[in-house]
């Protein structure tokens, strides 16, 4: 349990929690994706974040669409997970010295932030819909979307492209 955080004695404490901790980690990406952008080297990867960078901060406005439409306040908590992701992330950046694994490596680190955020999304469209907050999930299930579209076209560029040129 983090400092100062409510104590989760029910799923809707949990739903709020996990809502606060992606609503955390979404705001850690915004911070994040312009160094990315800066560094990149292909142009798809570049736009590709840039792409990214612009759907994070409409999902932000639609997490705070559902802290208001739960009756909670919009906050975050950190998530170790993200900032963990993101460190990691920032270090082997700063240890690439050739710029196509440079990107290759970023392009690794964008899907492993995917992969957090699709768990998270879907975890907290299942609670959603457990609550009877079908309102909530399909708000929720919208930035769920988003993040396995970004995680395929990840996907297609890392096999199509920018692995064969790090190699």
């Amino acid at each position: 349990m983090a400092l100062f955080s409510k104590p989760i004695k029910t799923l809707d404490d949990l739903f709020v929690h996990t809502l606060q901790d992606i609503y955390y980690a979404e705001n850690r990406i915004t911070k994040a994706l312009p160094k990315m952008i800066d560094k990149a080297t292909d142009p798809q990867l570049k736009q590709g974040f840039e792409l990214h960078l612009q759907e994070t901060k409409n999902q932000i406005t639609r997490l705070e669409k559902v802290f208001q439409m739960h009756g909670q306040p919009v906050k975050g908590v950190t998530c170790a997970a993200m900032d963990g992701i993101l460190e990691e992330a920032e270090e082997i950046m700063g240890d690439v010295g050739d710029p196509e694994v440079l990107d290759a490596a970023m392009l690794a680190a964008a899907q492993a932030v995917e992969h957090y955020e699709i768990t998270r999304y879907g975890t907290l469209v299942a609670f959603a819909r457990q609550l009877g907050r079908a309102d909530c999930a399909s708000v929720l299930e919208e930035n769920l979307a988003e993040e396995k579209a970004t995680d395929k076209k990840l996907t297609m560029l890392a096999e199509s492209k920018v692995n064969r040129m790090a190699a």
